[in-house]
């Protein structure tokens, strides 16, 4: 996962937002994960809008000391299909 590179969720993934964090599920590949706290929630709602995936890091309020546990889950859901590079 290069952070430093544009990432949305893919267009088949549906986020449902829960108290843990959030449900995504890929109606493609039918796979089901688990955001498991909300600032990760944050973070991959930030992807498409932001110009990377540092920067939708930095938006949701990552701190430094957290971005590699950050950029682990993001590309375990990249690695799974959840996520997309964007063109930049």
């Amino acid at each position: 996962m290069d952070l430093d590179r544009p990432w949305s969720l893919h267009p088949q993934v549906a986020v449902r937002p829960e108290p843990f964090g959030a449900l995504v599920y890929h109606f493609e590949t039918r796979k089901l994960s688990f955001l498991k706290n909300r600032l990760l929630l944050d973070v991959v709602n930030l992807l498409g809008s932001e110009p990377s995936a540092r920067a939708a890091c930095a938006a949701a309020g990552v701190a430094d000391a957290d971005l590699p546990m950050f950029e682990a889950a993001l590309e375990t859901l990249a690695k799974s299909q959840m996520l997309v590079e964007r063109a930049a």
